[in-house]
């Protein structure tokens, strides 16, 4: 069985573990996490960034920080992970789903403004697949109506548009490092800070609500709780591992693209299926590949078929404005038009670091077949 999801191990991840624990400091922002931050805030060219346990972690704390909550909405796509909208509904906040491009499946900026009240307080968008969403257009939109704007990047880390990182464009943007992503270490995330007011605070609210980090710094004699917050520290451990696939991410990013583009060239005019589109202004990292069947019915027997020939392709996400928690946590704002439809008819494909070209080869001999009966 070709599996859909094999997780990045570029080899030596263990010694930089072995490392971690000869230092005897296992529990976070310690020397490992420290080169994991100072990696990320070169190469996104962020105000601060902080190593959180997950991306859901990180997206908790833009929730805090932007103080969004009872009596506030926050517009985000409805194609998304759950812990998009979990995030800002734990605070109390209205959740206000919008319908997504059809050729990107990012959010619609054109639905983000008609969806905007006077109870607005945050946009959420989704770098969906690693493509960048139209960033100077939102911006516009968040500066006219004075939101803030969050980058779910999770997908993204490297990614760019218009020669910027993404992560780098909204007030705060976070990057997750689940096995499932380019660059792992099992489960954790990143908050990236572009907007310098909330560093102070971000600090606080990652070390449980007190000035821990400022008595890390010899700032005050002790520390003591001074805000809400959490445990969002991300293991020693795993920032060793991560930082090993870090320094790794030319070498990572080239094997992806190479199965990546195989599937593109092969597919890309193939009768009857739609691929991703990457809009020129997008550099994409080559976080997934999938293709638009016509409909759910096709989508199936196209899995089964697979499945038949040893070959593990999934679907994505399920609407959340479709779930019993999108219906009470939140409401679908203006027309779903492309939202409902493609999540019901995209079908993911196996691609993975070290994924060999024989492998992708017979993915796409089994996808042509399929659509040559």
């Amino acid at each position: 069985m070709i599996p859909f999801n094999r997780p990045c191990v570029v080899g030596g991840e263990e010694a930089y573990v072995m490392e971690a624990i000869s230092n005897r400091k296992l529990s976070g922002n310690g020397p490992f996490g420290k080169r994991c931050t100072e990696w990320l805030e070169h190469h996104v060219g962020c105000e601060r960034a902080f190593m959180t346990p997950s991306c859901t972690a990180a997206l908790e704390m833009t929730a805090i920080l932007t103080e969004a909550g009872a009596g506030d909405e926050v517009i985000m796509p409805s194609y998304t992970f759950v812990s998009t909208a979990n995030a800002f509904a734990l605070r109390g906040a209205a959740i206000r789903f919008v319908d997504i491009e059809e050729n990107t499946l990012n959010i619609d900026p054109r639905q983000i403004e008609q969806a905007i009240t006077d109870r607005t307080k945050a946009i959420v968008v989704v770098h969906y697949a690693g493509v960048a969403c139209a960033m100077d257009e939102i911006m516009q939109i968040a500066e006219h109506y004075n939101l803030w704007v969050i980058e779910d990047a999770a997908q993204a880390l490297t990614s760019t548009y218009k020669g910027k990182p993404l992560g780098s464009l909204g007030h705060l943007a976070t990057f997750s490092f689940h096995e499932t992503k380019n660059y792992t270490c099992g489960e954790g995330g990143a908050l990236i800070v572009n907007h310098r007011p909330f560093i102070e605070r971000a600090e606080m609210i990652q070390e449980k609500g007190t000035n821990r980090a400022q008595f890390a710094r010899g700032m005050v004699d002790k520390y003591s709780w001074r805000d809400i917050g959490s445990s969002y520290v991300l293991s020693e451990l795993n920032t060793a591992y991560l930082y090993k696939q870090l320094a790794s991410i030319e070498h990572i990013n080239e094997d992806r693209k190479q199965t990546w583009n195989v599937y593109h060239e092969a597919l890309n005019h193939l009768d009857g299926v739609e691929v991703p589109h990457i809009p020129e202004e997008a550099e994409h990292n080559a976080h997934m590949y999938y293709v638009k069947c016509r409909d759910g019915d096709e989508r199936a027997a196209l899995m089964q078929h697979l499945k038949e020939n040893g070959i593990m392709a999934v679907p994505h996400y399920v609407a959340l404005h479709s779930s019993h928690a999108g219906g009470t946590y939140g409401m679908f704002a203006g027309e779903d038009r492309v939202t409902t439809r493609d999540s019901e008819r995209l079908l993911r494909l196996p691609l993975y670091y070290g994924m060999t070209e024989e492998d992708v080869r017979h993915v796409v001999k089994h996808i042509q077949l399929f659509y040559q009966v």
